[in-house]
């Protein structure tokens, strides 16, 4: 099978690309942190790198993924985001998560609104949620400011999580 490229995507102050494993460090670290237990951690270190390497080849199986943001200015890791659908979710997601380090800074919503971007004018997609565990108010605040709206609730592999609908394509600010 060949390998899928990877876009790189640009944003006024961050640069979404494909993972290196220069991010890694910054990325098991986050995953190992009590800030990770909204997407189901602490994780484990070995656990952390299979996760690490199911961005890579969530491209190449589906087609579309996460990225790492980075800072443009220093090419540093701050986050993930991107595009997620395990087989037990209801549809697509827009998922993000930022390295304690990238926090307060609007990297999420920045980052979050060009997945969707992403999304809806190179994939063609019509629709798609953010699954939110209802504790996470940083993820809420910035599908609120995204436009979307809580839908539901569904039962998942991380625990209950809330369904939060984007807004259309045609809609978009």
């Amino acid at each position: 099978m060949a390998r899928t490229e990877i876009p790189t995507l640009e944003t006024d102050r961050l640069r979404l690309r494909a993972p290196e494993m220069r991010d890694f460090e910054a990325y098991a670290a986050f995953r190992g942190s009590d800030r990770a237990k909204t997407v189901g951690g602490p994780y484990s270190r070995a656990q952390s790198l299979d996760d690490f390497a199911a961005l890579l080849g969530y491209w190449d199986l589906r087609g579309f993924g996460r990225w790492i943001i980075a800072e443009k200015a220093s090419d540093e890791a701050v986050g993930v985001t991107g595009l997620f659908f395990p087989d037990s979710w209801p549809e697509p997601e827009i998922a993000w998560s930022l390295f304690e380090h990238g926090t307060g800074q609007g990297f999420a919503t920045e980052a979050a609104i060009a997945a969707r971007d992403y999304a809806y004018d190179t994939l063609g997609w019509t629709t798609v949620v953010s699954m939110i565990d209802a504790i996470n108010t940083s993820s809420i605040r910035v599908a609120e400011r995204m436009g979307a709206t809580k839908e539901d609730t569904y039962d998942t592999r991380y625990g209950m999580l809330d369904m939060w609908r984007h807004v259309s394509p045609e809609a978009r600010p």
